[in-house]
């Protein structure tokens, strides 16, 4: 499912290092970490007419990113919310707009993977654009399983949202060849993992289920969910899945700040039930708490 490109994001101003940029005009250096070795880490904001989603939890796990991978000359969160602010300002963005805020170690005096010689400090990148959510919650969308595995704390934690993502992007171009939506990648020991940019849940007899948090990422609309669930007296299990069981689940669906609640209709050629009425008290229970959870930045 490949977005169209919407003609107001080529007249775009975006934040690099300390102020706005024309699109064309937006670049960072050849040395900068990200360039060198995906050293970044990065958060994914959706702006509704109340504000920015769940801000406080978007800057919080950016944070504990930046800190987990010691990160140096860190910019305050003060500053990040001005540079957001600016930036929709400028842009005249108040809704229907999605944000990809980067956080890279810097730039390097010279080429290496020694964070030494980082030594001017982090540089924040802001790139607003008018974009709708990724996926049609309506029409649902088709999903591949991957052989490309999640990866798990043994190797490069999950928890860690950063910018090297070449195994998400692996397992996309092999649902991209099978003619599918997503990728739907497992864990290590084969289990049900997230898809290859949303996190995964099913509905099985009344209950929700979501895979156990070991390699799949802390996703801020999960978390969202599993609140919701918890606050209206809806069953909610963190456990490991199987394949045969999201085969034969009453219902299945993924989330995500790009994507919001979206029904998954098929998984490996199997078609998933959707006329499920927990799920659809989910959706409005997620719609009915956006103006709550939206904050200006």
């Amino acid at each position: 499912m490949l977005q169209e490109f919407d003609l107001r994001n080529q007249e775009i101003k975006i934040w690099v290092g300390d102020r706005l940029f024309d699109r064309a005009e937006a670049k960072i250096s050849v040395f900068d970490s990200v360039v060198q070795g995906g050293d970044a880490v990065w958060e994914g904001l959706r702006v509704y007419a109340g504000g920015i989603m769940l801000l406080d939890r978007h800057l919080k796990r950016l944070f504990d990113s930046a800190h987990a991978l010691a990160f140096e000359g860190v910019p305050t969160e003060s500053f990040i919310r001005n540079a957001l602010r600016s930036t929709l300002v400028a842009n005249q963005m108040s809704k229907d707009t999605h944000i990809r805020l980067t956080l890279t170690r810097g730039n390097k005096i010279t080429s290496g993977m020694d964070p030494r010689v980082n030594q001017s400090g982090c540089c924040l990148i802001i790139l607003a654009e008018w974009k709708p959510p990724v996926y049609d919650n309506q029409k649902g969308i088709t999903v591949f399983t991957s052989t490309i595995r999640r990866n798990n704390p043994a190797f490069l934690d999950s928890k860690i949202h950063h910018n090297n993502l070449l195994n998400n992007i692996q397992a996309k171009i092999q649902s991209n060849v099978a003619g599918k939506d997503a990728a739907l990648m497992l864990d290590y020991a084969g289990f049900v993992s997230e898809l290859n940019g949303t996190n995964i849940f099913m509905i099985k007899n009344g209950k929700v289920f979501t895979p156990s948090a070991d390699a799949c990422l802390h996703g801020i609309t999960r978390g969202m969910i599993i609140q919701l669930c918890q606050e209206n007296n809806i069953p909610i299990v963190e456990k490991n899945i199987s394949l045969t069981e999201l085969y034969s689940s009453d219902s299945v669906f993924c989330t995500g700040t790009m994507g919001e609640l979206t029904p998954i209709i098929e998984i490996d050629g199997r078609a998933i039930r959707t006329a499920e009425p927990l799920f659809n008290r989910l959706t409005l229970l997620f719609e009915k708490a956006i103006p709550a959870y939206c904050i200006q930045p």
